[in-house]
């Protein structure tokens, strides 16, 4: 009996093995982890950061409403556990949604990862495009017997998944199909027929439709998958990007009362979301329109001046112009670079931008994902930076 359970302390005690696959990425040379690598690059106060897709030109309104919760000390209590009803009724009208349901999470990433593990079982599949955010095919890869990476890194389909593609690769186990809209990282959009005939094929096909607007307010136009198909679609919200409030953790998942309430069923937060993220989230949706045209013009803005330098760079170009985002990707294949080597170059230069291979398994030696809503100031050192990077690292 004692050798029976050494033998079990030794195997699934001491040293348990992992239960699910997680792509582990290299950390940068001189870093023992990717946490260390980013830990020293958010320490670093006078790098230009390019490598998140985060939003740094908000002005104070959503800071002070945050300091304001934090200074009162609002903290010391719990929040109510499925949120403020102020915030999801702010959410529901900026959607532009009547019948439907809010989840808050601890980030849009909660949200997906809530949806694959209370939705998707074994007998599964999930159609995404390759490139995309590869963390919702990792979360997927838990619970369904399968995720169909669809390769999207061309002209002919436009940078991005279309119907036509998504009938191909689906069959009677197709479970789900992961819509990014705009799609990180490229910053392709879609149309409001290709949007409609999405919903077609998930109310033809009985399938949810997981579409994840994190970037949506930075498109010229978009349309939103739930007003065509709302019984079929989950639509992920984030507060990271256009609010600017990556830091502090919140999201939400809308979709009908009934899917909330199987998506709570699997919620571990069950004593509720930052309180302070909460308040600063209610002020962001309040005094939106007084910023939102403001950041779209300087974002706007600063792509065209990339694009200026890009376009006199032989070998470079840009697969998706103008993006729909506040991120687009720069195709160094032609002048034979890789991304990884650009990218650590330009941090050498104070610079921090994002390789390929964190948003696609396919084509990450072709592209560097880079985002632009910063100041402008910031911009043109990135744009006197690059063409140096690239005539430095040619081949």
């Amino acid at each position: 009996m004692k050798n029976n359970l050494s033998s079990y302390e030794e195997g699934n005690i001491k040293h348990p093995k992992k239960k699910f696959e997680k792509v582990v990425r290299v950390p940068p040379e001189g870093y023992e982890s990717s946490n260390d690598f980013f830990e020293d690059v958010f320490m670093d106060k006078d790098m230009i950061w390019m490598g998140q897709n985060t939003n740094h030109l908000h002005g104070d309104i959503i800071a002070d409403a945050m300091a304001s919760c934090a200074k009162a000390k609002e903290y010391c209590k719990y929040p109510p556990p499925e949120g403020f009803s102020e915030l999801k009724q702010l959410i529901l009208d900026d959607l532009g949604f009547k019948n439907s349901d809010v989840l808050l999470t601890a980030g849009a990433t909660e949200s997906l990862y809530l949806c694959m593990q209370a939705l998707l079982g074994p007998q599964d599949n999930v159609v995404m495009s390759d490139p995309g955010y590869l963390i919702i095919g990792n979360f997927a890869n838990r619970f369904a017997g399968e995720v169909r990476y669809v390769p999207v890194y061309n002209e002919e389909c436009g940078y991005k998944l279309t119907p036509e593609l998504l009938r191909e690769n689906m069959d009677e186990n197709t479970k789900m199909v992961v819509l990014i809209d705009p799609l990180n990282p490229l910053g392709s959009g879609y149309t409001e027929e290709e949007i409609k005939e999405f919903a077609e094929i998930a109310i033809e096909n009985d399938i949810y439709l997981l579409d994840d607007v994190t970037y949506k307010d930075f498109a010229r136009n978009h349309y939103l998958a739930a007003d065509y198909a709302p019984e079929q679609t989950l639509t992920i919200y984030s507060f990271s990007k256009i609010f600017g409030m990556a830091g502090v953790r919140i999201g939400a998942v809308v979709s009908t009362s009934d899917i909330i309430d199987v998506l709570k069923n699997a919620v571990v937060n069950d004593l509720g979301v930052n309180i302070i993220a909460q308040y600063g989230a209610i002020a962001g949706l309040k005094s939106k329109s007084e910023w939102e045209d403001k950041i779209k013009s300087i974002t706007f803005n600063n792509q065209k001046l990339i694009k200026e330098v890009v376009d006199e760079i032989d070998g470079v170009f840009l697969p998706v112009y103008p993006s729909e985002a506040n991120m687009m990707a720069i195709d160094l294949s032609g002048a034979g670079i890789s991304p990884k080597d650009m990218s650590n170059y330009l941090l050498k230069r104070k610079i921090f931008t994002r390789e390929g291979e964190y948003t696609s398994n396919l084509f990450g030696d072709n592209y560097l994902r880079i985002s632009y809503s910063i100041p402008e100031e910031q911009i043109k050192v990135f744009c006197e930076e690059f063409p140096k990077a690239v005539e430095a690292l040619r081949k």
